[in-house]
């Protein structure tokens, strides 16, 4: 994963294009001591920053426990090229930022952040639907109309 932060964000865009076969190997590949946490603070400064709305922060406090999260993935696919996946998760791997506020965590592994990095993250709750949703992504040049999916700025 080292290795991919110093490729182009196109090289980056290509090698998201099978996330579940890359997933699975990585997972595969890593032993109990690789699942070490690397935490960063929500507080931290810079660009690289994920921000966590009230209803985002409180929903989290409602439905995970213990060392539970919500993991945000960034995948090829989508109607406009890239898709946002949201999953609870409790390992924290070497290349994930960890992004705590108020009690409730969202994880981003190295290569997602690119793609989301300066974004909110939300819990939307509808008459037909409730979820968690990224909301002004300025990676994001434009999305679909169901606010799943993106391309990116170039």
């Amino acid at each position: 994963m080292a290795a991919a932060r110093g490729l182009s964000l196109m090289a980056v865009a290509l090698r998201m294009v099978t996330p579940w076969a890359r997933g699975r190997l990585l997972a595969a590949s890593r032993g109990p001591q690789a699942r070490r946490e690397a935490s960063s603070s929500s507080s931290e400064a810079g660009e690289g920053q994920i921000h966590l709305t009230d209803s985002c922060v409180q929903r989290l406090l409602e439905i995970t426990e213990g060392s539970e999260f919500l993991r945000l993935e960034v995948e090829g696919g989508g109607c406009s090229g890239f898709q946002y996946k949201f999953s609870l998760d409790t390992v924290i791997n070497p290349d994930d930022r960890v992004f705590e506020q108020g009690g409730a965590r969202v994880v981003v592994d190295s290569d997602s952040l690119a793609f989301v990095k300066g974004a909110q993250v939300d819990f939307s709750q509808e008459l037909i639907r409730s979820s968690f949703q990224v909301l002004n992504n300025p990676q994001a040049q434009q999305g679909c109309s169901c606010g799943s999916s993106f391309s990116v700025k170039l």
